[in-house]
């Protein structure tokens, strides 16, 4: 690592080992592909893929929830790859990047704060879901001590970091593999409630495409647009001789199991046994082993959104406050903040929220893959590098905070329905699209002259992007 990082980075080092406000010197970069695959699918094994599968199967019919399904693997994939490889030579996660790819180091504060909330809020989400299978089998227990209980058991998991993530998705993995094969080996042992094949079940008025399919597409874009940037907090580990098997790794084998296989399950699951709720059905198909498999995948998915939290709140009070207590000290602000939204029940307002996270998020990725592909690499505007040290940044760049700002926010007046059907259902897709278009003009315009302030001269060749 440069001499002029070194002192900064070591303080950061001292409490933990996940390097939350500066890029990961090229001698920490060594975790190998499969164990950073591994820890991504604490996300990928999410019961959540479950319900998304059979809600979308029952209410528009199984093709149409497969057909989403192939979109939201292509558009996730090529994302996560594309933001894996950026993370992977820089060091960097998406927050860092977000400074030196068309934001500035304030701007980008505002994506690292959102993005915090949307961990945080898919963290209550999930713990919901847990707290709501246990308390079928322990009713005596009030919710409020389960939501407390659940929520705090992450907490003491994910603070010795990325190491101790793995570990833990590691010896996981088993256990789930071991419940998930259980869970469909009785599915397929029990009568089906529909007489054909699952994939040809069709609700009574509707047809393959049209209407249906765009609002398949659209409750994909509720979360297809997490997973991408997911990648980047792990893939900046990544050994730099892993990297080209590494960024497709995890970039598209957790989009694949996410929405392939966890997605496709979900929607069969859903046809045979006529219930959209997983948390209903895991639990009649295993009983009490149901409800230890809810809870296996829920913590497997909240040490992981914890973790992202935490390091997105660790950018945001740097940038705007100079706060820096560690990484530590958010994953307990990140959990207890968990904690508080499941006690007053987030998942009331669950449609809202994902409507623009799905938009924001989707909007986000697309900007930082357009900057470092068209804008850096074919437009050769703004540096090769990715800078992250505020001494050498501008506050704002108007390229990436103004096609953040003016896509996502159409976007999300389309998803609200102010622009007709079609664009309503793919709003966030609009959204991005829009984006890419902007983040040219945009550094078209400026001339690429708030990119960097300060131009850096300690920067290794090989953290040369393009």
């Amino acid at each position: 690592m440069v001499a002029s990082q070194s002192k900064e980075l070591q303080s950061v080092e001292n409490v933990d080992s996940d390097y939350s406000l500066d890029r990961v010197p090229r001698d920490k970069r060594n975790m190998g592909w499969l164990s950073i695959t591994n820890i991504t699918f604490g996300i990928a094994t999410a019961i959540f893929y479950f319900q998304m599968g059979s809600v979308m199967a029952l209410q528009f019919g199984a093709i149409n929830a497969i057909i989403s399904a192939v979109y939201a693997i292509i558009v996730a994939g090529v994302l996560g790859t594309f933001i894996a490889y950026l993370s992977a030579k820089s060091g960097m996660n998406v927050n860092l990047l977000s400074r030196g790819g068309g934001f500035g180091y304030i701007g980008a504060s505002l994506t690292s704060f959102i993005y915090a909330t949307n961990f945080i809020m898919y963290c209550a989400l999930e713990g919901l879901i847990l707290v709501a299978a246990v308390y079928e089998f322990f009713p005596a227990i009030p919710k409020w001590a389960l939501i407390l209980f659940f929520g705090s058991i992450v907490i003491p998991l994910n603070w010795f970091g990325i190491k101790q993530l793995d570990k833990l998705q590691k010896w996981s993995l088993p256990l789930f593999f071991v419940f998930l094969i259980a869970a469909i080996i009785m599915a397929a042992l029990k009568p089906s409630s529909y007489d054909g094949s699952f994939w040809s079940y069709m609700p009574e008025g509707v047809q393959v495409g049209g209407t249906a399919l765009l609002l398949c597409i659209g409750m994909q874009h509720g979360i297809m647009g997490l997973t991408p940037l997911l990648a980047s907090d792990y893939a900046r580990f990544l050994k730099p001789k892993d990297t080209k098997i590494g960024i497709f790794a995890i970039g598209f084998i957790p989009q694949i199991f996410c929405f392939g296989i966890m997605g496709g399950l979900g929607i069969w699951f859903g046809v045979r046994l006529g219930e959209p709720n997983p948390g209903v059905y895991i639990v009649l198909l295993l009983g009490i082993w149901g409800a230890l498999f809810t809870i296996l995948t829920q913590v497997r998915i909240n040490v992981t959104n914890i973790y992202s939290g935490s390091l997105s709140l660790s950018s945001f009070f740097e940038n705007i406050f100079k706060f820096k207590p560690g990484r530590r000290f958010w994953v307990v602000v990140t959990g207890v903040s968990a904690i508080i939204l499941m006690l007053l029940n987030i998942v009331d307002h669950l449609e809202e929220v994902m409507t623009f996270q799905g938009v924001f998020l989707l909007t986000w990725a697309t900007i930082l893959v357009t900057d470092a592909v068209i804008v850096k690499k074919v437009l050769k505007i703004g540096p090769g590098y990715y800078e992250a040290r505020q001494g050498h940044l501008f506050k704002w760049n108007p390229v990436g905070v103004g096609a953040l700002i003016i896509a996502s926010g159409l976007g999300t007046i389309a998803a609200l329905g102010f622009m007709g059907t079609f664009l309503a259902s793919t709003a966030a897709f609009f959204a991005a699209i829009l984006a890419a278009i902007l983040t040219v003009v945009l550094a078209v315009m400026t001339k690429g002259k708030y990119y960097i302030k300060k131009e850096a001269h300690d920067i290794d060749n090989d953290d040369y992007i393009v």
